[in-house]
């Protein structure tokens, strides 16, 4: 026990502590818990025989020259801040419905303590800092068990790396001790490994065996940081947001997680995973989804409430390394498997090995096979000790008497370090449970991800009570000692269910939805297009071409298309079948030119797959950025009169035409946005998927026009930084011109509307989190302002920003019904932001798993929506997306920034910008780094089209 004794700093001089714990805390930064260094840094020290002026002496030694004028500074504008519900935000249209939510009410006694706020400081013996991920929690637990009268025996809240918490303070301010963990799995070299102390692979003689080869000695300092009332999580329930609230809520999803860490569980954020084989899904591969549940509190305007959720992740198979190897690369046998790719894929897994059953992190793989593959091995010869070469093979089978079936001829694990490897034969490898599997899923296993996971309605609640049950929360000493008592029911709720808009088809057909869908057969389109000067092109499809363009005629023309036969089939030589896809496009658009009079207004484009077909992203381009052709692509595996009245929607509003509109649109009299000029856009960005993380990311903007129409919009692309949420293109000034996103929505509103200018400017963001909101109104509004004031400068339009969220864990229920909740669910009571002005609509009806509501936050409000006009108007934007004949589970302007996102983006290949393991992705920053690549611009004749649909 001798090396446990806590070492005690001298104590520390009054008030001393506090500045110090406080700068700590209120510089926390978010990503690694570190201290940010934003303050003013020291002087520099004075060169020798320099004597320092003093203050008074140097303004003195001034005064006869006259002070620089202050240079000239705009005024600081005013920061806003996230609108509170208005007085009519509550809504109350609709038909009542009861309702259930995944939402636990949560009682807390109030309390006069404070959670105290620890940095937690984990180094090595010799000072270096710990950097692997994952042992901090061994190290605390550790202390806890050592230390537990020196820390007056209380309880830890500890989130894992930085930050430590607990319920009123420890005895001293600084704290440091010594902690010796004994047989930890960190990777690190054991004695007994090839490139180890005696260099050989499992662990040396017998008696060396029995000793703590891995204990390690840890320092662990704990040095106070801030405090934080526990009255604060009050606050947050009754919407008093405050550093202090949000930090006290932090606290408590810190305790769920820990709680869920001492259970063995996977942490993913707020979601935890056991490993429990009934929770797991094969995916082919090598990967698993695995089913755990999200949990985290929320303040709400019925208080407290637990939020529970199923959630999934996705996995490596744990079992033998070399199974996992075949499934990743669907082969059959050792022999064919290609080890570079396999290098990748192993890269920071962990595994443990037989027979010592210790646990280390892949770094690579040895470069020789393992009977080639020589290292030095020190044997004890009497009193001296010899070194010779022996093979990672030979030392196994014949020092070890371990049989080896088939790891002769293949590679080695590496599980040392960079300059002393430790090889282990691939078959005395087993991948450990739980470990996140990071790359992007191929389409059939996103496929076959959502098929196996999806639980209707009923299962989803019955998963949700027994999660709570197991979970055991109320024994959580923390919890306890919080005065936290959580109910074991959901939270019952009053939602609304509004009616569907009318529709208006051709011919003045006016029609309602039923169940959030409708029937566009035997109706006419209301605004038709013309399918002339166009063609087919055909890249290796199989399929009865003369019969499928004898079809698409037959049912264009009852939908009320006007429809001219194609000028020619072009068919792609077989010969060009393998060849790189830039050819085979270019080699297609060498035999249009070829075969047609002239440049044609649209081709059809039919592809051998339905999915990742690798001629679709440059097709794309070709036509739709060198040309400016419209072209509509498909894979004619199932074609029947369904499929083709769907491909002619999407190929009619390409064109220019609308399928259908709504009754009040077609009539002008939508309520505000169809009183005065109204643009609306929509706001994107999408991210490279997993294990793509140099991709750059890709910003969206859509924007109505024709105004008073809401249903008829173009699309703007640009690239910018990877993984930048905030829109960094909306504005972009070049000289006195600006070069953003947002002024060519601006002008074609414009030239599109009877030359008006939008007095009404209606912005729907998505895919941004709470943490962003004040950026989405300082940052991106702020830019949107600046393009209106950079086109005319007295312009000054009212705007409402308005974010949707769909990746959050409420989900709703029919109290007696096992169905999911109608289309046109509205719920702004109980659930809600006790302060903010928000709502949760499900607009669709949903056929397969568990509806998922989209989340509104009104962020901004200058036009003065009541909650029953702007539910409305986000409602009735769920029905005028022309791709299909359903109202969709967001407003349409968002689900066609997220389109034209993906599509422009297939424009470019990243493909070879990340290179990362199966558990980790790679990281970017975006300093110093080379610059984005920009993506290339529409051609005209296609910019203002809805190409995105």
């Amino acid at each position: 026990q001798e090396h446990n004794r806590t070492v005690r700093e001298g104590p520390t001089p009054a008030g001393e502590d506090r500045r110090d714990g406080t700068r700590i805390a209120g510089r926390m930064d978010p990503h690694d818990g570190e201290p940010a260094a934003d303050e003013l840094p020291p002087p520099p020290p004075l060169p020798p025989n320099v004597v320092p002026i003093i203050a008074e002496d140097a303004a003195a030694a001034s005064e006869s020259e006259p002070p620089p004028p202050p240079p000239p500074s705009k005024p600081a504008k005013p920061r806003r801040h996230i609108m509170a519900r208005p007085p009519n935000g509550l809504g109350k249209k609709g038909q009542p419905i009861q309702l259930l939510a995944n939402h636990y009410k949560v009682s807390v006694k109030p309390s006069e303590e404070f959670f105290n706020h620890y940095y937690v400081n984990l180094k090595y013996e010799d000072d270096t800092p710990v950097d692997s991920k994952g042992i901090g929690r061994k190290v605390l637990d550790k202390l806890q068990h050592t230390y537990h009268s020196e820390l007056a025996d209380k309880d830890f809240a500890y989130d894992g790396e930085k930050s430590l918490f607990t319920i009123g303070a420890l005895p001293q301010i600084n704290n440091e001790f010594i902690v010796v963990l004994e047989d930890i799995g960190s990777g690190k070299t054991a004695a007994g490994s090839p490139g180890g102390n005696n260099g050989s692979p499992g662990g040396g003689d017998q008696k060396r065996v029995r000793r703590p080869y891995q204990a390690k000695t840890f320092k662990v300092e704990l040095n106070f940081a801030a405090t934080i009332p526990m009255a604060a999580i009050g606050h947050a329930i009754r919407g008093q947001e405050s550093e202090h609230s949000l930090e006290a809520l932090r606290v408590l999803d810190i305790i769920l997680r820990q709680h869920s860490a001492k259970q063995g569980c996977l942490l993913v954020r707020q979601s935890f995973f056991h490993n429990n084989p009934s929770s797991f899904v094969d995916l082919g591969g090598g990967v698993m989804g695995c089913r755990g549940f999200h949990s985290s509190f929320r303040g709400t305007q019925s208080g407290l409430s637990l939020n529970i959720d199923v959630s999934t992740t996705m996995i490596v198979k744990p079992g033998p390394v070399i199974d996992f190897l075949l499934a990743n690369q669907k082969v059959d046998h050792p022999d064919k498997i290609d080890w570079q790719k396999a290098k990748r894929a192993l890269k920071n897994l962990r595994i443990k090995t037989t027979p010592a059953n210790s646990e280390f992190k892949i770094v690579g793989l040895s470069e020789r096979n393992c009977n080639e593959q020589m290292f030095p091995l020190r044997r004890r010869n009497g009193d001296t000790t010899e070194t010779v070469e022996i093979t990672v093979y030979d030392y196994f089978v014949k020092n070890r008497g371990i049989e080896l079936r088939y790891s002769g001829n293949l590679p080695c694990i590496n599980a040392g370090r960079p300059k002393r490897p430790t090889y282990f034969p691939v078959e005395l490898c087993t991948l450990v449970p739980l470990q996140r599997y990071t790359k992007a899923l191929s389409t059939m296993q996103r496929t076959s991800l959502v098929e196996k996971s999806r639980q209707k309605p009923h299962e989803r609640m019955s998963t949700l009570n027994d999660a709570l049950k197991r979970s055991n929360y109320d024994a959580d000493p923390m919890l306890k000692a919080c005065g936290i008592q959580i109910a074991q029911n959901f939270t019952q709720i009053e939602g609304r269910v509004l009616p569907a808009p009318k529709l208006k088809a051709g011919n003045g057909e006016e029609f309602f939805a039923r169940n959030g869908r409708w029937n566009i057969a035997r109706k006419k389109l209301i605004r038709t297009s013309s399918v002339k000067r166009w063609s087919v092109v055909n890249f290796s499809a199989r399929c009865d071409l003369r019969g499928l363009v004898q079809d698409l005629k037959r049912v264009a023309t009852g939908m009320g298309l006007e429809y001219e036969d194609p000028h020619t089939v072009i068919e792609e030589s077989p010969s060009l079948r393998r060849a790189p896809v830039a050819r085979r496009v270019e080699e297609m658009f060498a035999q249009i030119k070829a075969k047609l009079p002239g440049a044609p207004l649209f081709l059809l484009c039919l592809l051998p797959e339905r999915k990742n077909c690798e001629v679709y992203g440059p097709w794309k381009k070709k036509c739709l950025a060198d040309f400016g052709i419209v072209t509509q692509c498909l894979a004619p595996q199932r074609v029947n009169d369904q499929y083709l009245s769907n491909l002619l929607l999407k190929i009619n509003a390409k064109l220019g035409g609308l399928n259908t509109l709504l009754q009040i649109e077609a009539a002008r009299a939508i309520p505000i946005v169809g009183k005065v000029p109204t643009i609306i856009l929509g706001m994107d960005v999408s991210h490279g998927q997993p294990g793509q993380s140099d991709r750059p990311s890709i910003a969206a903007v859509v924007s109505s026009r024709e105004w008073p129409l809401i249903s008829k919009y173009r699309a703007t692309v640009h690239t910018q930084s990877p993984k930048q949420e905030m829109m960094a293109s909306l504005f972009k000034p070049r000289g006195t011109e600006d070069d953003g996103l947002i002024r060519e929505s601006l002008i074609d509103f414009y030239t599109s509307s009877g030359k008006r200018k939008p007095d009404q400017v209606i912005i729907f963001r998505d895919g941004v989190s709470e943490s962003q909101f004040t950026q989405v109104i300082n940052i991106e509004l702020e830019q949107i302002i600046e393009a209106c004031k950079c086109l005319d400068d007295k312009w000054e339009p009212k705007f409402t920003v308005i974010v949707a969220q769909k990746n959050h864990h409420t989900r709703f229920f029919q109290t007696n019904s096992p169905e999911n909740v109608p289309p046109g669910t509205v719920v702004d009571k109980q659930v809600c932001h006790p302060k903010n002005f928000d709502f949760y609509m499900c607009a669709h009806a949903g056929m397969i798993g568990t509806s998922r509501p989209t989340h509104y936050h009104v962020l901004h409000d200058e036009i003065g929506f009541s909650g029953d006009e702007l539910q409305e108007f986000v409602h009735s934007l769920s029905y005028v997306y022309q791709r299909s004949t359903t109202a969709i589970s967001v407003a349409a302007p968002i689900a066609y920034a997220h389109l034209a996102a993906a599509q422009v983006g297939t424009f470019m290949k990243f493909d070879d910008m990340s290179d990362t393991s199966s558990s980790q992705g790679g990281g970017h920053t975006s300093v110093g780094s080379a610059p984005v690549p920009e993506l290339p611009r529409l051609h005209e004749k296609v910019r203002s089209s809805m190409f995105f649909c």
